[in-house]
């Protein structure tokens, strides 16, 4: 339904996009995850219309948006902080888009109507929107960018201002919603697990490119690179060396498999990949760990190096000294 090709923007002499390709499916939630000045958002304003790219083509169901104002592209656009309007009540905020586009009142009800019942807001027609809790300002401002029925809906750290745990209740109410309504979705975030629980696909950026784009089950199994590996909160990485299909690290040997290619490498150990054994050719000391109910992470020391490491059940004591062994399974090297 959209796509994005080779589109490139400068501003000044600074690269914001370079050579971004993006294909989303008709249905399809893609997220778009990285860190601040990634180009998440300025991606999404291009998309929009907002901002104009120095090259590249991006076509909406076929159709090539190059000179087509924001207002006639059919995509909905919802910013980070709501942009909602005080003085109007919740449903003369929803109707905005449809008042401007000049449908008939009754029409304009009707629809309002509909859509704050699909963000569990019926009733709140009436209520000023300052009166609102911070979830449901969200809710009243997904409502105002589903109400004109968009064909592409783009939302913009739409949960970034709202504490852990109302986050996490909205990541599965917008799920639910994306796909009871068969919407086509591009989602900017910087959480990963908020891309990773809410996506079907997701596209990771990094400094203004597309390093990775895939769905949440190979990108956290198969990270492109490095950096897409530390984004998603993998800390055990390693330069290592690989010789006669062993894996070597600068405290000894992690693991040995047949068909690595020779050469320097770096290693990403996954902590479940990291087991605590009575003797072992490695030994490390636990230097901190933090309870996480059906499991404990600890940090080992290995000389100058630290292993994050995931134990059931009762962790050691601070300080004890332990055999470790890798499970080449749970091992991944970049070149």
């Amino acid at each position: 339904m959209l796509d994005v090709e080779a589109v490139s923007l400068r501003l000044g002499a600074q690269p914001v996009l370079s050579e971004v390709s993006l294909h989303v499916d008709q249905g399809e939630t893609t997220a778009l995850l990285g860190p601040s000045g990634s180009g998440k958002t300025t991606l999404l304003r291009v998309i929009a219309g907002l901002q104009r790219p120095d090259r590249g083509t991006i076509r909406l169901d076929g159709r090539d948006l190059s000179g087509v104002p924001p207002h006639e592209r059919g995509v909905g656009l919802m910013f980070q902080d709501y942009a909602l309007f005080p003085h109007r009540s919740v449903a003369g905020n929803v109707e905005f888009g449809l008042r401007m586009r000049g449908d008939a009142a009754a029409e304009r009800r009707s629809r309002v109507d509909e859509v704050l019942g699909l963000v569990g807001l019926s009733g709140f027609e009436d209520r000023s929107v300052s009166e609102l809790s911070g979830g449901e300002r969200q809710r009243v401002a997904l409502a105002r960018s589903l109400a004109p029925a968009p064909r592409l809906l783009m939302l913009d750290e739409p949960l970034g201002s709202l504490d852990r745990t109302l986050r996490e209740q909205l990541v599965l109410d917008l799920r639910e919603l994306f796909d009871s309504q068969g919407l086509t979705v591009v989602y900017v975030t910087h959480d990963q697990s908020e891309a990773l629980a809410l996506a079907d696909r997701v596209a990771v950026l990094d400094d203004g490119r597309v390093v990775q784009a895939a769905d949440p089950h190979e990108l956290w199994s198969r990270p492109a690179t490095p950096f897409v590996a530390r984004f998603l909160g993998f800390t055990n990485l390693l330069a290592v060396t690989v010789a006669d299909g062993r894996v070597c690290a600068a405290f000894g040997e992690i693991a040995t498999r047949a068909g690595w290619p020779d050469g320097p490498a770096t290693a990403l150990i996954r902590p479940t990949a990291v087991r605590l054994v009575p003797e072992a050719p490695l030994v490390a000391t636990v230097r901190s760990r933090a309870f996480g109910g059906d499991h404990t992470r600890i940090e080992l020391e290995l000389g100058n190096v630290t292993l994050d490491a995931v134990v059931a059940g009762r962790a050691p004591d601070l300080g004890t000294t332990v055999g470790i062994e890798i499970e080449p399974g749970g091992l991944q090297l970049f070149r």
